[in-house]
């Protein structure tokens, strides 16, 4: 693959130079299942269509200068170097699912594979045998919405081969709702709220940089659990069971709902595999990671991609921290989303994620990407668990003319033991669980805790609004 003659280089942004640090070095992988077997042709010829693997950085090369510095540097794509053909099972005597969790979890530990200089930083593995289709992406490309939402700009409806996905929910339901009221002193309260939250849980996530730290619990990584062997589980959800709870609870949202299982569903997996090992009340902090950009429809991202390829692309998010506090029981199982409730109101009324991703942003800039990646690694190792959350389509789709079973998404390389990430696709949503197997010994047994605390939420939801008809 040569380079083009005469294209002038592009700097990376400095959370992309981020992802490239060995402390900080991402990987996304992204799986579809696909419904018919896998037409190899077909494939490679929808992903040189899609708008994704249009964009200049999927055909660009990653350079660095005498000084070191990283630029973008295009060059002609060579589509066979990036698909890749899998033929024949990839694990012997599993099932599919099984046998493409066991694919990705041992493709995770290989990121250095996809950091040549010879080309763009990713590819596509189609697992023949089990017709699934897995992105590998670095992280420096982007972000989960923006890469997520190109690729899909590339499929179409199963019922409407001309219309492109619906993605996530109605805009009206993602911002705050003004009461209309008017009261000066309404206002100035919310701008105290703000200010007080933001000032409270900026404070914190600095001090968990360096020194403060959750103690140690039987799903608790460290420093250099990012190198270990990992194994991968998944755990199936109902957009309308989590519907019913989130009914439950006043003003609740499908994210506090995702909290709530969290908190139930880690609690009964600590339970169950050490007993004891825990004190009642004790901290477990979790890193969400949020998108700071208005999610866009696919049609409106796909035009701006034509019109200027290098608006708003890249990674745009920030995090923000999760405390949950192991309790044995509580009794009722919507206290734990009531409890979860209360901590995003909280959250909600900060700034915490536009000034975690604005201190990461001017470390960079001032303090150079070693001391930011040490920084964001910090953080990493003082928490217990990662999480994100992203709509997907609404309806099913389709991909090269073959209809989408499933989307799983999960992040390489982090010191957690474990990270958890949640994709949304035609009223159900999967959860992957990247672990360490040698912390975290039966990652399906702790997905099966995750299913039961949302059905026991269920029930519960179910009974409280029975009872009040």
């Amino acid at each position: 693959m040569g380079s083009l003659e005469n294209s002038s280089d592009e700097p990376l942004t400095p959370v992309g130079r981020l992802f490239l640090q060995k402390e900080t070095n991402q990987v996304i992988y992204c799986a579809f299942g696909m419904k018919q077997p896998l037409d190899v042709d077909a494939l490679k010829l929808a992903i040189q269509r899609c708008p994704m693997f249009m964009h200049p950085r999927f055909c660009s090369l990653l350079v660095r200068d005498s000084a070191g510095r990283e630029h973008w540097r295009r060059t002609r794509v060579e589509i066979d170097r990036h698909v890749v053909p899998v033929h024949g099972p990839v694990a012997e005597g599993l099932s599919d699912e099984a046998a493409v969790n066991e694919f990705l979890a041992d493709l995770s530990t290989d990121s250095p594979g996809l950091m040549g200089d010879d080309k763009p930083l990713w590819d596509v593995h189609l697992l023949m045998a089990h017709q699934c289709m897995v992105l590998r992406i670095h992280h420096a490309l982007g972000d989960g919405i923006s890469l997520v939402s190109s690729f899909l700009a590339g499929s179409r409806q199963v019922d409407d081969p001309e219309a492109l996905p619906t993605i996530g929910p109605p805009s009206s339901t993602m911002g705050r709702r003004s009461d209309g009221g008017g009261e000066w002193w309404k206002a100035v309260v919310r701008v105290l709220e703000v200010v007080w939250f933001t000032v409270v849980f900026v404070v914190e996530l600095v001090l968990r940089t360096m020194w403060v730290s959750d103690r140690p619990t039987p799903v608790s990584g460290g420093a250099g659990v990012e190198l270990w062997p990992r194994k991968l589980a998944t755990a199936r959800f109902s957009l309308e069971d989590m519907k019913v709870v989130k009914s439950a609870v006043a003003n609740a949202t499908i994210n506090d709902v995702l909290l709530g299982i969290i908190s139930v569903g880690l609690f009964k997996y600590i339970d169950h595999q050490s007993p004891n090992a825990v004190r009642e009340g004790t901290r477990i902090t979790g890193v969400a990671v949020v998108n700071l950009r208005e999610q866009q429809g696919l049609q409106e991202l796909s035009n701006l991609m034509e019109g200027n390829p290098g608006l708003r692309w890249g990674n745009k998010c920030g995090i923000i921290l999760l405390p949950v506090h192991y309790s044995r029981s509580c009794g009722d199982p919507l206290e734990y989303l009531r409890k979860a409730k209360s901590i995003m109101d909280r959250k909600k009324k900060s700034l915490e994620a536009h000034f975690s991703y604005k201190i990461m942003d001017m470390a960079m800039t001032y303090l150079g990407a070693h001391v930011a990646s040490l920084l964001s690694y910090g953080i990493c190792c003082n928490t217990t668990f990662s999480t994100s959350n992203m709509f997907g389509p609404q309806e099913e789709i389709t991909f090269g003319g073959n209809p989408i079973t499933y989307i799983r998404v999960n992040v390489s390389s982090l010191p957690h033991a474990l990270t958890m990430h949640m994709v949304s696709y035609a009223e159900r949503a999967d959860m992957q669980f990247l672990v360490a197997k040698d912390i975290i010994h039966d990652p399906d047994f702790l997905a099966k805790c995750f299913e039961d605390a949302l059905l026991e939420m269920k029930a519960a939801a179910s009974t409280a609004l029975n009872s009040k008809k």
